[in-house]
C-alpha cells in the first residue's frame, strides 16, 4: 500500500476528474452483503460504488477538505439522484469523521500509475 501512496505522490502526470460532486457512504447494513462485482462487502475496506466504470479500476476520491483516499471500485450506484460515488465506510471516515455527504472530486488513476516503477513503462 506504501508503494501505492509514494507513486501518487511523486506522479508528475495530471489526472483529469472524471466527475464532481456529492459523496455518500454505504454499509453492510444498508446495503447487500454481495456487491454487484461479486466479492462480499467490507465496510473496512476502502472501496467505492460508481454507476459506470471497470470492476477493479482504482480512484482517487478528494474532499473539500483536501483529503483524499484511494478506491477500488466493486460496486454499483450510487441511485440516489445527485450523488456521483458512494464509498465503503472506511472510506468515508478517512475523508472526514462524521460527515454523510461530502462533496468531492473523483479521478481514475491509470494501472501504469499502481505499478511499482520498476515494473512501469516509465
Amino acid at each position: 500500500m506504501l508503494e501505492v501512496l509514494a507513486i501518487l505522490l511523486y506522479s508528475q502526470q495530471p489526472i483529469a476528474p472524471v466527475d464532481e460532486g456529492v459523496a455518500s457512504y454505504y454499509t453492510i447494513a444498508s446495503s447487500s452483503l454481495l456487491t454487484a462485482s461479486g466479492e462480499i462487502m467490507n465496510d473496512s475496506a476502502f472501496t467505492c460504488a460508481m454507476l459506470d466504470g471497470e470492476f477493479g479500476g482504482y480512484y482517487r476520491v478528494t474532499a473539500e477538505n483536501g483529503r483524499s483516499v484511494l478506491c477500488r471500485l466493486n460496486d454499483r450506484g450510487p441511485y440516489v439522484k445527485g450523488r456521483i460515488i458512494d464509498l465503503s465506510e472506511a472510506a468515508m471516515r478517512a475523508l472526514h469523521p462524521t460527515a454523510g455527504l461530502l462533496n468531492v472530486t473523483v479521478e481514475r488513476i491509470p494501472e501504469r500509475e499502481l505499478l511499482p516503477w520498476w515494473l512501469s513503462d516509465g
